[in-house]
């Protein structure tokens, strides 16, 4: 599916150039998954005393993968640490058979790296209810433990695309007290992105030293303000993992929230969060939701999905149409405390309307300019207290409909 997909209009130029990670290693492999002749398993191979931390989807219906990832984050261990990554089956409600494969997945990645298996974290993202041919994957795995390199982590980010226009990339390299800290990550994602926890499947390594405690504090927070703010669709997936994995090899100390590390490490996780939604099934607008004047940050949060998700309000985009009517009534039915008579709203820097009411400066023809920028802004201010939140999203095009009506075949 993902090859024959036309690259998001929203895309980057190019994959970027990240930083290389001492301490960490990757490889991949074609193992036919689910599709012939294209990489779709990834191996990243780490140090011993790496920290690693991870949130993980909220979904009841989550998959074997991720229940297997969630039980062993929080183990402590010196050891290395692995990450297999399968696209094009997502082990998901298969039952027993979900858990039977992890674990023989592991167990066989522990045989060709010598990484314990509770060190040992698996990923799954593709179609759902179909049995995992783990066999191909485990078929791979001596060959993925000898081309482990340095500097393949954009091969990495290509193979675990599924309806992925395009591999997506971040990295940072900071100075901290003289000293360089490097961070770089990698994600797939582009349609079944509504997060309850981070979204899609993100890896994230740094070489900086920072205790396991303090860097899941740190994940956890970030979290909040960069995946948990992004939606595609408002649907939440059965296998949306983010693990950070810090080697420790630069030796400089992050721990306790050093705040430059803590500003760098948020930009990755926003940059990629915001690549998933450029990557959005169809999208051809990215759109940012500045929500201020709520009563609390959470209230203006709600707000702004409540926007983001509105299939009308989506549409209304696609169609460059400047229907702040809609803006008006996902606000109004968020369930999040507003007052008509104190809305006010954004098209880009247009006031369109302000006090409840349609503002007397508001000319059709200025929206309607905003709406046919690639990139667009609405404002909404409740006007009832100091809590604020941006939520970033795409259109609802006619592409959305085409890749999923026909996403198993």
């Amino acid at each position: 599916m993902a090859d024959t997909l036309a690259r998001s209009p929203l895309a980057p130029d190019r994959f970027p150039d990240l930083p290389a990670i001492s301490g960490v290693q990757f490889s991949t492999a074609a193992a036919a998954v689910k599709y012939e002749g294209r990489t779709d398993v990834m191996l990243a191979v780490l140090a011993p005393g790496t920290s690693v931390a991870g949130v993980f989807t909220r979904s009841q219906t989550r998959s074997a993968s991720v229940l297997d990832c969630q039980a062993k984050i929080g183990e402590p261990g010196e050891a290395g640490a692995a990450i297999l990554v399968n696209s094009g089956n997502a082990n998901a409600f298969t039952g027993k058979l979900g858990q039977s494969s992890v674990d023989e997945i592991v167990s066989a990645v522990t045989g060709v790296t010598g990484v314990p298996g509770n060190r040992v974290f698996t990923s799954s993202t593709g179609v759902i209810g179909e049995p995992l041919p783990h066999d191909r994957i485990v078929g791979v795995l001596d060959q993925l433990n000898q081309d482990l390199s340095g500097d393949a982590i954009a091969d990495a980010a290509e193979a675990i695309r599924t309806t992925d226009t395009f591999a997506k990339g971040a990295g940072r390299e900071i100075s901290i007290n003289g000293d360089s800290v490097k961070i770089a990550g990698i994600a797939k994602g582009s349609g079944m992105i509504a997060p309850d926890m981070a979204t899609m499947l993100v890896y994230i390594f740094t070489d900086a030293k920072i205790d396991r405690a303090d860097l899941q504090a740190m994940v956890s927070d970030l979290n909040r303000s960069s995946f948990n703010c992004i939606t595609v669709d408002s649907d939440t997936s059965t296998s949306d993992s983010l693990l950070v994995c810090a080697t420790g090899q630069s030796g400089v100390d992050c721990s306790h929230q050093e705040p430059a590390f803590r500003t760098a490490l948020k930009e990755v996780m926003t940059e990629l969060a915001h690549l998933v939604v450029r990557d959005g099934e169809g999208a051809t607008k990215f759109v940012t939701i500045d929500v201020t004047g709520a009563e609390t940050d959470a209230e203006a949060r709600t707000h702004g999905l409540a926007i983001a998700n509105s299939p009308l309000v989506k549409t209304a985009i696609a169609g460059e149409d400047p229907n702040w009517g809609r803006v008006v009534m996902a606000v109004g039915k968020s369930g999040a405390a507003a007052d008509r008579d104190r809305l006010s709203i954004w098209f880009g820097d247009v006031l369109v309307a302000a006090q409840g009411w349609v503002s007397p400066d508001y000319r059709e023809e200025d929206g309607a300019a905003v709406m046919k920028q690639q990139d667009i802004r609405i404002g909404v201010d409740l006007g009832l207290g100091g809590g604020s939140a941006t939520v970033w999203t795409c259109d609802l095009t006619h592409g959305y409909i085409a890749i999923n009506a026909d996403y198993r075949s």
